[in-house]
């Protein structure tokens, strides 16, 4: 019996060993064990003769009787074929096989030879064949009946294959590996597998190799999938109770003060969810450990407010707090909107500064050298209690004077490397905050952010407008797309402005000539281009009107003049790649038309619509593509027009795609290490886990008690992702 830690080689010859490695990733016995099958397929129920012309390409099996066996010579000789008739007394058939194939059917099935054959009902020369059957050679006794029963309805495994290993091969591998089932260590405690009513860990494995029946199954299913969430959930589950080990100083709001100043010149009341979240991060703040929290809500309802009051909750007590951007655009925008909100209040130790005040100051890898050392400057002195930056934040020279709170904007695009070197900037480790503007379905934050208490923002701010959002199908209806192009120029007209979104700049360095590769379909056009389509515009349908473009490549300057004057109403036509995802508020503008709408991706569609709608005149979004009304790129497009609910449509985005996007490289950089857990449709199971974790590692943080569970958390935590949890 193989050890389950074994490499394969010992077990299976190098040359498998070496397939199922490069190919598959299995290196061991457990490796191997862990493959599991993706479905079965049945033989059929036994079936007679008669009644096989109605079973034309299904799979079946029969059990009869050789009449007789002959080899035919074709092409010259060079080829050969037998051909077996067999019969049951109701009918007959022929079984045919080819090549090497033929010499050893023909010295089994000899005439009068009983035997089961399995295989699929074809038409040749309109008689009805079975071609390369599987066989079994019965006795003559009545129990042969039972045992061709039993071979009829047994479930064959089809595993996850590859070309140089087909799945009938791996199930022969499993095979050798299977006796070892008996030497894996639980990782379940007892106690919660009795409770749960799971059957063990050796019994699961043999019943999803080699089901007896259905319900076996379902059976050691349910139990893999428990294995999956609960030794993930543990392994967050310590995360975060190693970080509620950790000390933090307390940040409790001065009474009169920076906080108080502020929220006395706001203009509107909060929303209920702005109020009631921003209560869960003031008590966060106010304890002696980190907190560790993710905001995520609508895009548009008003996470930049909520972080901005934790942010001056902070410098109230004396702390300093950073705010991390994706982009020098946004960077700049909220650095912009924040000094806009915050008034003279951002003007602390400036003349017309207010005397409650502080120093708001930016800081971004193109600034020039003088005003990047004042900033510097502010920060090592205390004097900047808040500053807003890209990772120029992240770099050595950078030194904060007491840095309190990180707030990290849109999360999915930093590394956790990232976040973790701003977070060791702090003399003890500073509270952190993260956003994000793409709404996460409930399992996959327990999932994936398990180790961050969640916050939700699902209301909008009174005086947001509603977004209507239509597909514009330009192959089969060209004439909506000039319509389209007259709406834009139509709300221009009315004092407004317009998003025109592509997905590719066209500035020759992203020529997708250059990258396309042989096997690219000829036809495939290239994704339309910001340059080229704000060309066309200028000189078609929008002549006359001020168009710009905004794409990642520009000049910071040119950048920041750009946005500017399109935030000042001077531009009234802005052409951009998604630099403008995120972050970007201009209230004016009221039209968005995103060009080739099918290349982007569900919760991107819906992140651009939010640049729209911003202010009080009603949004419109036009999603422009070109692909057929059956195909699943129009289904993702019609999704997102239908409705304005982000955590709807983050379901739908991750049902299509799976969530090896969601818990792969994206998040730790390893593969996503789910094999049976899906994690929208086992909902349950994850909440369920969640809550067993945190018991048990509440009660044996070390999991002294639990070696099997240990063990299993130290495969899942190879090197490299106990280093991503490690550092958050």
């Amino acid at each position: 019996m193989p050890a389950l830690d074994e490499d394969l080689k010992k077990t299976l010859g190098p040359a498998t060993a070496k397939v199922l490695a490069e190919q598959l990733g299995l290196h061991t016995a457990l490796d191997l064990l862990h493959h599991y099958p993706r479905r079965y397929a049945e033989r059929g129920e036994l079936t007679s003769l008669a009644e096989l012309a109605d079973q034309i390409d299904e799979h079946v099996t029969v059990v009869a009787q050789v009449a007789d066996a002959r080899i035919l010579t074709f092409n010259g000789g060079r080829g050969k074929r037998l051909e077996v008739t067999i019969t049951d007394g109701s009918g007959r058939l022929q079984l045919v096989f080819f090549g090497a194939g033929v010499h050893k059917p023909h010295k089994d099935l000899l005439p009068g030879t009983r035997a089961m054959f399995a295989g699929k009902v074809g038409m040749f020369n309109r008689k009805l064949q079975l071609s390369h059957p599987a066989y079994e050679p019965l006795g003559a006794d009545a129990s042969d009946r039972d045992a061709a029963t039993a071979f009829a309805n047994q479930l064959i495994p089809i595993y996850p294959a590859c070309a140089k290993l087909e799945s009938w091969k791996i199930a022969k591998c499993v095979d050798a590996v299977l006796p070892s089932a008996h030497e894996a260590v639980d990782p379940l405690p007892e106690a919660l597998r009795e409770g749960r009513g799971l059957v063990p860990l050796t019994e699961a494995l043999l019943k999803i190799h080699r089901p007896g029946t259905k319900a076996d199954i379902e059976d050691a299913r349910q139990r893999l999938k428990w294995d999956e969430a609960f030794v993930l959930q543990v392994a967050l589950a310590r995360r975060r109770h190693a970080d509620s080990q950790l000390p933090a100083v307390p940040r409790r709001p001065a009474p009169d003060g920076l906080l108080d100043a502020f929220d006395a010149k706001l203009p509107f009341t909060l929303t209920d969810g702005q109020q009631t979240v921003s209560r869960e991060i003031f008590e966060d703040l106010a304890t002696n450990h980190p907190m560790h929290r993710l905001l995520q809500g609508e895009v548009g309802s008003g996470k930049t407010m909520v972080a901005l009051r934790a942010m001056l909750g902070v410098v109230d007590c004396g702390g300093q707090a950073a705010m991390l951007a994706p982009t020098e655009v946004l960077a700049q925008q909220h650095h912009r909107s924040v000094t806009e909100m915050m008034g003279e209040l951002a003007e602390g130790g400036m003349l017309g500064g207010s005397d409650r005040g502080t120093k708001v100051v930016l800081l971004t890898g193109s600034m020039g050298m003088p005003a990047r050392r004042q900033a510097l400057l502010d920060l090592v002195t205390g004097e900047a209690g808040i500053v807003i930056g890209t990772h120029a934040l992240i770099e050595d020279k950078v030194q904060f004077h007491d840095l309190g709170l990180v707030v990290v904007d849109e999360q999915h695009r930093f590394g956790v490397e990232q976040r973790d070197a701003l977070r060791s900037k702090g003399k003890q480790p500073p509270h952190l905050l993260v956003m994000t503007a793409t709404p996460i379905p409930r399992t996959v934050a327990m999932t994936v952010f398990g180790d961050l208490e969640t916050s939700v923002l699902d209301q909008l701010p009174a005086g947001r407008s509603p977004i209507a959002t239509h597909v514009v199908p330009a192959k089969d209806k060209p004439h909506f797309l000039t319509r389209a192009w007259e709406r834009v120029r139509e709300e221009v007209e009315n004092g407004h402005q317009a998003y025109v979104v592509c997905p590719r700049i066209g500035d020759g360095e992203d020529d997708p000539k250059k990258k396309a590769s042989a096997e690219d379909d000829a036809e495939k056009r290239p994704p339309l281009a910001v340059l080229e389509i704000a060309e066309q515009l200028r000189r078609g349908p929008l002549a006359g009107l001020p168009v710009e473009v905004l794409h990642g490549r520009m000049d910071p300057a040119d950048k920041d003049d750009v946005m500017r004057r399109f935030a000042a109403g001077e531009v009234k036509v802005l052409v951009a790649t998604t630099v403008i995802e995120v972050g970007v508020n201009v209230p004016n503008s009221t039209v968005m038309v995103i060009m080739d709408a099918d290349r982007f991706g569900v919760s991107q569609l819906h992140q651009l619509r939010g640049r729209v709608g911003r202010g009080s005149a009603p949004g419109l979004c036009l999603l422009v593509s070109e692909m057929h009304e059956a195909s699943p790129a129009r289904a993702r497009l019609a999704a997102v027009a239908a409705t304005l609910d982000g955590f709807e449509l983050s379901r739908i985005d991750l049902e299509q795609r799976r969530e090896g996007d969601v818990l792969g490289q994206a998040q730790s950089g390893v593969r996503s290490s789910l094999r049976m857990l899906a994690v929208i449709e086992d909902e349950e199971v994850i909440a369920q886990a969640r809550e067993e974790a945190t018991r048990v590692v509440a009660e044996d943080p070390e999991l002294e008690g639990l070696p099997g569970l240990r063990s299993a958390l130290e495969a899942l935590l190879d090197t490299e992702r106990e280093q991503y949890l490690e550092k958050g």
